[in-house]
C-alpha cells in the first residue's frame, strides 16, 4: 500500500492553502486561492466566510489536478489566523461578515474595558484587552448591531467553522480559545470563562466545546465528500492558530529558540514553560505540551509589502522589487518608513498610528521605497523583541517563517537590524503545520517530538557587523520620528472619524 497521506489547510488573511505531505515531511503538492478582505469603512476589515469555503474547495480541485489522490489522505486539520470568529442564529446562518483579528473599530471599546475591568481581563484571559481579540470586537457589535448582537446563538473561530464544513463538528482548541479573550487561562485543562463571557455580554453556552489542537474532531461527511472530492470517512483533527502551527512547524519546540514571522502580520515568539502574564505582551497555550508561547506582533508586515505594490509596483512584482531594493544601501541613504498602516499592536497598542515615509529627497528613487519597507518592518519586528529582551525573554536565534522569506535580501536586513541569528526552515508555513497536526491526529507521529524529527533548515543569516552599526543608527531615528509623529497621526485619525 502506498505510504498515507496529510492534508493542511491554513486560511490566511490574504488567501487559502491546502498542502499535503508524508510521514517524512516531504511534500507532494500544494495549493492556493485568494480571499477577498473587506474595508467599509476606516479601520474595518472583514471577511465572507462563504468565500473561505469556496477557497477550500478551489484548492482541493487543484490538488486532485496535481495527481493528489484523495484515498491516500490519513487525516486532515486546519489553522487560521487567530481572534476571528463568525456569529451565527440558530438556524445556523451567518449574521455578519467576520471581524479580522487585524480590525480596529473597536479601539474606543478596547480602551474602555482596559479603564473598567483591565486588571481583571489581564488575570483571567492572560492578556489586555486590544482591538485584535474577540471580546472587544462583541462589544463591539452589542454597541453598534444590538438587533443583530440578540440573535447570536453560536460564536466560532474562523478555523473552526471551516472545519465543521467537512466534518460537521462543533469544537476549538485551547489556543483559539484564549485568542477570543473569553476563556480562563488559569484553568490547566482550559475553561471557557463566566466573568468574560458576562463582560462580553453573552452567555457562555454560544461557544464551542474545548479540545486538544491534535484530537480528532469528526470525519469527513458524505455531503462535505460530494462536493470537495475527499473521501467520506477521512478523520478530521482540530487543528490551531496559524501562528501556533508555523513556529512550530519552523522548529521552535525548545525554550531558548525564537521564531520571526513575515506574513500578512509580523511577529516575535519565544517558548516558556511557565508564563508570566504582562500587559506587555500575548500569550497562547503552545503545540509543545506544557509550554506556551509570548508573542508581539505587528499588524502590516507582507500586508504593507502587497500595498507596496500594488500602489506604486504594480508592473515590477515582488522580485523586480526585490532587485531594485538590492541595489540601495542599507540604510535607505537616510529613508525611515513606518509600516503602521492599519493602527499598530506591539509594543504600542494604538490603533491611531499611522503609516509614514520620513526623509525624502531628489536622491531617493524606487528601490529606496521598497528596502525602506523592508528595514522599517524589521525595525517594527526589533521593537517587538526588545521588550522580550526587557522581560529575560530574548533569544540570539529564530527561526523565521512566512512568505516574507522568500526574499534573501529581507532575511538579511531582519538578521542586521535584530542581531540574531536566522535559520531558515525548509517549510514554515501554517498549511504544512497544519499536515503535522494531522499527522499527530491521525497516529502517523506518536506525538511533538516525532513530528518535529521532519523538521529541517534550509540556510543561515548571519548579522553583519558594519550593517548592524547603521542599523543601530537608523533604529534610533526610527523610533524618534515615531514618537514624534505620534500627536499627529492621533489628529489625523481623529479627523478621519469626524472628530469623534
Amino acid at each position: 500500500m502506498p505510504d498515507p497521506l496529510l492534508l493542511g489547510i491554513d486560511l490566511g488573511a490574504g488567501s487559502l492553502k491546502s498542502t499535503v505531505i508524508d510521514g517524512t515531511g516531504k511534500v507532494h503538492g500544494a495549493a492556493s486561492a485568494a480571499v477577498e478582505t473587506l474595508a467599509p469603512h476606516p479601520g474595518f476589515s472583514e471577511q465572507d466566510p462563504l468565500g473561505w469555503r469556496a477557497a477550500m474547495i478551489d484548492t482541493l480541485a487543484q490538488l486532485w489536478r496535481q495527481s493528489i489522490d484523495p484515498a491516500r489522505i490519513r487525516g486532515i486539520a486546519f489553522t487560521a489566523g487567530a481572534h476571528t470568529h463568525v456569529l451565527e442564529d440558530a438556524e445556523g446562518t451567518i449574521l455578519r461578515p467576520a471581524i479580522m483579528w487585524n480590525d480596529q473599530r473597536s479601539g474606543r471599546q478596547a480602551a474602555a474595558l482596559r479603564e473598567s475591568d483591565g486588571a481583571r481581563i489581564l488575570e483571567l484571559s492572560g492578556n489586555q484587552a486590544s482591538p485584535t481579540w474577540t471580546l472587544p470586537q462583541l462589544v463591539w457589535v452589542r454597541e453598534n448591531e444590538p438587533e443583530l448582537f440578540a440573535r447570536i446563538r453560536r460564536i466560532r473561530p474562523a478555523k473552526d467553522w471551516l472545519r465543521r464544513q467537512i466534518d460537521g463538528s462543533d469544537a476549538t482548541d485551547i489556543t483559539d480559545a484564549w485568542g477570543m479573550m473569553l476563556a480562563d487561562a488559569r484553568s490547566p485543562e482550559g475553561a471557557w470563562s463566566d466573568e468574560l463571557c458576562r463582560i462580553a455580554g453573552i452567555d457562555p453556552s454560544v461557544l464551542p466545546p474545548l479540545v486538544g489542537s491534535t484530537d480528532v474532531t469528526g470525519a469527513v461527511t458524505a455531503d462535505a465528500a460530494a462536493a470537495t472530492g475527499l473521501v467520506a470517512g477521512t478523520r478530521v483533527i482540530c487543528g490551531t492558530s496559524d501562528t501556533n502551527a508555523e513556529t512550530f512547524c519552523g522548529g521552535m519546540t525548545r525554550p531558548g529558540l525564537g521564531a520571526l514571522k513575515l506574513a500578512t502580520a509580523g511577529t516575535v515568539s519565544s517558548l516558556t514553560a511557565s508564563p508570566s502574564f504582562s500587559a506587555k505582551v500575548i500569550h497562547y497555550p503552545h503545540l509543545v505540551p506544557g509550554h506556551c508561547y509570548t508573542i508581539l506582533g505587528t499588524n502590516s508586515c507582507a500586508s504593507a509589502h502587497r500595498w507596496l505594490r500594488d500602489t506604486l509596483f504594480a508592473g515590477l512584482g515582488f522580485e523586480g522589487m526585490d532587485a531594485a531594493a538590492r541595489a540601495v544601501p542599507a540604510g535607505s541613504d537616510g529613508l525611515l518608513f513606518h509600516p503602521y498602516l492599519n493602527g499598530e499592536r506591539s509594543p504600542y497598542w494604538d490603533p491611531d498610528l499611522r503609516a509614514s515615509y520620513v526623509g525624502l529627497g531628489f536622491a531617493h528613487g524606487p528601490g529606496h521605497f521598497v528596502r525602506a519597507l523592508y528595514e522599517g518592518i524589521a525595525y517594527s519586528l526589533r521593537d517587538c523583541l526588545e521588550v522580550l529582551r526587557g522581560l529575560d525573554m530574548g533569544f540570539s536565534t529564530a527561526r523565521l517563517v512566512g512568505g516574507g522569506t522568500r526574499s534573501e535580501l529581507w532575511q538579511q536586513i531582519i538578521a542586521d537590524v535584530t542581531g540574531l541569528t536566522i535559520e531558515i526552515p525548509r517549510e514554515g508555513d501554517a498549511s504544512f503545520g497544519a499536515a503535522l497536526i494531522a499527522g499527530m491526529g491521525a497516529g502517523v507521529f506518536a506525538d511533538t517530538k516525532a513530528a518535529a524529527a521532519v523538521i529541517g533548515v534550509a540556510a543561515t543569516r548571519h548579522p553583519d557587523r558594519r550593517a548592524m552599526q547603521r542599523y543601530e543608527e537608523g533604529f534610533a531615528l526610527y523610533r524618534e520620528t515615531k514618537e514624534a509623529l505620534t500627536p499627529v497621526n492621533h489628529r489625523i485619525a481623529a479627523a478621519g472619524r469626524g472628530g469623534n
